[in-house]
């Protein structure tokens, strides 16, 4: 093993964040620049991924159900069921009542990110999923604490419409620890896979040193950067 747990997660993060600038809209959202409408739309997408994502995230801990990877993906789906009540809130700000969000048609390059999770609920090394969500998630809370903190000086929302942006932005102590021992039963399995005739809940071929975990990573964060750059190619 090429690494520890701690190492790997610290690598991904690291090697996967994404580029200053890459995200269009946030920098709009930042200076108040975004239309109403814009703002949305972004809670209307948002409805389908949440709904998507607690699916994936339930099929992953259905995968891994005898191992710690399956606490940590029932432990996100049960944050997902969270975020969406939190959601009507924003949607009711920006003018969306919850007829009209359901109403809004899927946009294609907002969808790809829960297509691309549903397709690693089935396909995916469970613990280079983690490590990829790791790296997402530390992404994906900057920007809802850039876009909390814009509700409230920029476009006068409440505290109870920043309340979803505030549920993801805000850091979780544990999370990092049940990343880790995901990562680290499943490097402990893969060494004894050889000599033991029972593989992991996941399988025996060690995966996390290699491509495999990049691609996970590069792609969800790739379709995280897609969601956020359709919005902003709305036309004012």
């Amino acid at each position: 093993m090429g690494q520890d747990a701690a190492g790997l997660l610290a690598r991904v993060r690291d090697e996967l964040a994404p580029g200053a600038g890459e995200n269009r809209l946030i920098g709009r959202i930042a200076d108040g620049s975004a239309p109403l409408r814009m703002l949305g739309e972004l809670a209307a997408q948002q409805r389908r991924i949440i709904a998507s994502d607690r699916r994936s995230f339930l099929v992953l801990a259905a995968r891994c159900a005898d191992a710690p990877a399956g606490a940590y993906f029932a432990e996100l789906a049960s944050g997902e069921s969270q975020a969406l009540a939190l959601l009507s809130p924003f949607a009711d700000a920006c003018g969306l009542d919850d007829a009209a969000l359901r109403a809004r048609a899927p946009l294609v390059g907002c969808q790809a990110y829960p297509a691309y999770l549903a397709w690693l609920a089935l396909n995916g090394d469970p613990a280079g999923v983690v490590l990829a969500l790791t790296a997402n998630f530390a992404a994906w809370g900057g920007y809802c604490a850039t876009a909390a903190r814009a509700l409230r000086e920029r476009y006068g929302f409440a505290d109870e419409a920043c309340a979803f942006f505030d549920f993801f932005a805000a850091p979780d102590p544990d999370a990092d620890a049940r990343a880790l021992a995901v990562v680290a039963e499943w490097q402990a399995s893969s060494a004894s896979a050889s000599a033991s005739a029972t593989a992991s809940a996941w399988g025996s071929e060690d995966r996390t040193d290699g491509r495999d975990v990049f691609e996970y990573g590069r792609l969800l964060q790739g379709y995280e950067l897609m969601f956020w750059n359709t919005l902003a190619d709305l036309a004012d």
